[in-house]
């Protein structure tokens, strides 16, 4: 019986011929993550157990993303930690204010992820790079704190879902549409605790940003991960980024799958999220004219260069509707130097929005746009559960950045094909 591309992963790092799905295995690891919120409470862990030293300094990432530059004295101490040990440890891969990006935007383009590896990091959305064919999975901070000291954890081998995608996507059709239609298919737990594995002639179609984007919500379907075939795009995008040897998995053509989903790209329209599930979904024609207070372009999920001119090609030589506040927050300092020389970052302060420091913000309720009472955002995050930005009555609508920048010009939830 054949393995997926995830078990074949999962079967190298732990050092077998092959696994099954549901059995417990325990696995090297390759890179072991966390941000300012998750690893002092691993680093906590970690010193309460008795650890001295990490397993290997090199394969530790440390990002402070999520409140920084710190926005209070609790969240000012919280770096203190991550960044005392940091120093204790020698950690190769810490990123402070100055350096840091959007942490799942920050690791593939630094190449600290490539194909074939396994990764863990104490934030859910760390399935992300299953878009370069590693297998990488959020988990909580105690198992951080158990994987920087051994350098392992134990997993359970998931099943798998096959989405098979094909057709071509239409102008304004992203990477963000394609995940917020599968996920109002299937729910938020129709993936749960399995494997969702993108095969088929359209993944030819999503450039990395797209794959990014979609691999980092797979979470919000309730899987272990998100995985994509490697192919010359993803090989193209780790030239010059990944210095060390990887390994290429493909799923055996007898793989067993729990099922199998057709996704035709050519019949996707711009898709949002309304309150409070990103599996609420709606066709943009279906939502038309909602008020809205706030527009967020950035996060994790869509903050990346591609999505910033996408954006900007819609608000360029537009103004920021009067009563819309609009936030613009490049995921990385690389992706916020280039958008200043593409004149990206011009067009969005002419146009009345505002430009952040790489941050998380606004995603989690930490800074940078908070939500108040009664208020709606649309916002390229995520997440849209209760209180999520802000007061647990205002209310957050997922979109992709084209559909949030012809918002912010129309003043309300807009199409980006009539702006």
């Amino acid at each position: 019986m054949g393995m997926t591309m995830t078990q074949k992963i999962l079967a190298a790092a732990a050092g077998l011929d092959e696994v099954r799905a549901g059995q417990l295995i325990e696995c090297k690891l390759d890179l072991v993550l966390g941000n300012d919120i998750t690893a002092p409470v691993a680093i906590g862990e970690f010193e309460k157990a008795g650890f001295e030293k990490v397993f290997d300094r090199d394969r530790i990432a440390i990002v402070l993303d999520h409140y920084t530059p710190c926005k209070d004295i609790k969240s000012a101490e919280l770096c203190k930690t991550a960044r005392n040990f940091a120093m204790a440890q020698q950690i190769t891969n810490f990123f402070d204010t100055g350096t840091v990006g959007i942490e799942h935007a920050l690791i593939p383009e630094k190449g600290l992820a490539a194909p074939g590896e396994c990764i863990i990091g104490a934030d859910s959305h760390t399935c992300t790079y299953g878009a370069l064919g590693a297998f990488s999975t959020g988990v909580g901070s105690t198992d951080m704190a158990a994987g920087m000291a051994t350098g392992s954890l134990w997993f359970k081998v998931p099943s798998a879902v096959k989405f098979i995608l094909k057709g071509h996507k239409r102008p304004y059709v992203s990477g963000k549409d394609v995940i917020l239609h599968i996920i109002g298919r299937i729910g938020v737990d129709g993936a749960l605790y399995r494997s969702m594995e993108f095969v088929g002639e359209g993944v030819a179609e999503l450039s990395m940003d797209d794959r990014f984007t979609i691999a980092n919500m797979a979470i919000e379907a309730g899987a272990k991960n998100g995985i994509f075939p490697v192919d010359s795009n993803t090989l193209e995008y780790i030239k010059g980024r990944v210095n060390r040897p990887y390994k290429v998995f493909e799923a055996d053509p007898d793989a067993v799958y729990d099922e199998e989903i057709v996704v035709d790209l050519d019949e996707l329209q711009p898709t949002v999220s309304l309150p409070h599930l990103p599996s609420n979904t709606k066709t943009i024609d279906e939502v038309k004219g909602m008020s809205i207070n706030q527009v967020v372009i950035g996060s994790c999920t869509n903050g990346r260069i591609q999505d910033l001119r996408e954006a900007a090609g819609i608000m360029s030589g537009k103004k920021v509707a009067d009563g819309i506040r609009c936030i613009v927050i490049p995921a990385t300092q690389a992706v916020y130097l280039q958008a200043m020389e593409e004149g990206l970052l011009r067009t969005f302060i002419e146009a009345g929005a505002a430009v952040s420091t790489p941050t998380c913000g606004p995603c989690l309720g930490g800074h940078m746009g908070i939500l108040a009472a009664g208020e709606r955002a649309i916002s390229t995050s995520n997440r849209n559960f209760v209180g999520r930005m802000g007061d647990p009555s205002s209310e957050i609508i997922l979109a992709s950045p084209a559909v949030a920048a012809a918002s912010a010009v129309a003043g309300c939830v807009a199409s980006p094909y009539d702006i």
